[in-house]
């Protein structure tokens, strides 16, 4: 079996680098990096957080050799799938290299509340009651704009959007100690907010603790899986809570206009509104089909917020790194626990630039 020195000789030498070359590149010293090669010292943990952030692997393939499933799918799944597995990949590596810091995943499930009826949407009815309790207890609301915000706050998962292309709504990968939810950039706010609470109800069910892929979650095909009709059941409820949802309704009754109004207060599409007010019996079958052919630009429209529809496409269109991974790596840094390249990296900052701006938050070029 392979040692920690055997894993990292074998990755300095697949980079074409030699040893020397890759101490200057990570601001290892070279003799001490020489000897815990050669067996004659250990590596310290700063040591292999530095090399499995470099290689983009994970602390605890350097510690055991064991090579997380994640990596595995990474590598075996092509087109868009395998782009946001490589993606995911980087960050759940990362986290795992933070837990071995004394930086755990903030990870806080729910348990599903008592349901009455059969069958998954049950369940996910269920569950998302729950995590709507969950965010009450911190006096927020699932209306906020900042949904990832929200979630990562309340449920201590880490919620990244990259541009993985079309065809591809997002992830969600747990094990190793990490919770990662991955969407893919868009111009459909409210596709990318569906998309995002159906991950968490993935993460929140424990369904496939290595990775779930969403290439398309409203094709037909995955909607039969019962896992896909739990974590949709789940969006829905989550996103549109039955109390709440009642007393809008009650305030303002069920109009042409006050159904688009419904669907910008809650950020919703039309689709997912009509299919919930059916599931609810406020509508029959004939009015969710007719409430559903609205777009969401034209629920704008005539609520007359075509303004924030702007710019919430706008928002969904942005790039956003897992913020519990970046507050637990910049703490790991200023805790003298890591060196500033994980945070550099990251962030894709610049070592020394980030050094400098980092020493002036401290007052007049202090330290970091």
């Amino acid at each position: 079996m392979s040692s920690i020195s055997d894993r990292v000789r074998r990755l300095i030498d697949q980079s074409g680098l030699s040893l020397h070359e890759f101490a200057e590149k990570t601001f290892l010293d070279a003799e001490l990096l020489s000897q815990c090669i050669g067996g004659a010292s250990s590596f310290s943990t700063v040591e292999l957080a530095v090399i499995a952030d470099e290689f983009h692997v994970s602390m605890d393939w350097l510690l055991t050799g064991a090579e997380p499933a994640l990596a595995v799918a990474a590598r075996t799944t092509t087109g868009k799938a395998a782009e946001a597995l490589a993606v995911a990949r980087n960050f759940v590596a990362r986290r795992v290299g933070l837990d071995k810091l004394g930086y755990p995943q903030p990870w806080r499930p729910v348990s599903p509340e008592t349901h009455s009826g059969n069958g998954y949407a049950a369940q996910g009815t269920a569950l998302a009651k729950s995590a709507q309790r969950a965010v009450e207890r911190q006096e927020r609301l699932v209306t906020e704009d900042d949904l990832p915000g929200l979630i990562e706050a309340v449920f201590g998962t880490d919620v990244a959007i990259e541009p993985l292309g079309e065809g591809f709504d997002g992830l969600a990968a747990a094990g190793q100690g990490a919770k990662l939810i991955l969407l893919s950039t868009t111009s459909n706010p409210a596709r990318q907010r569906f998309t995002l609470a159906h991950e968490l109800g993935h993460l929140l069910a424990d369904d496939d603790q290595d990775v779930h892929l969403d290439r398309d979650i409203f094709d037909r095909a995955q909607k039969q899986d019962p896992s896909e009709q739990r974590a949709n059941a789940f969006a829905s409820a989550f996103l549109l809570p039955e109390q709440a949802l009642r007393e809008a309704l009650r305030a303002v009754g069920l109009t042409h206009k006050s159904f688009a109004t419904l669907c910008c207060d809650f950020m919703v599409s039309p689709e997912t509104l009509a299919y919930r007010l059916l599931k609810l019996r406020v509508i029959d079958a004939g009015g969710c089909d007719r409430f559903k052919r609205m777009t969401a630009r034209e629920a704008a429209e005539v609520a007359g917020r075509e303004e924030q529809f702007d710019r919430r496409v706008v928002s969904s269109a942005e790039t956003k790194l897992p913020g519990l991974l970046v507050r637990d790596t910049r703490a790991a840094y200023e805790a003298g626990r890591a060196t500033l390249r994980p945070l550099a990296s990251l962030l894709g900052a610049d070592v020394d630039e980030l050094r400098d701006q980092l020493a002036s938050e401290h007052g007049n070029g202090g330290a970091a």
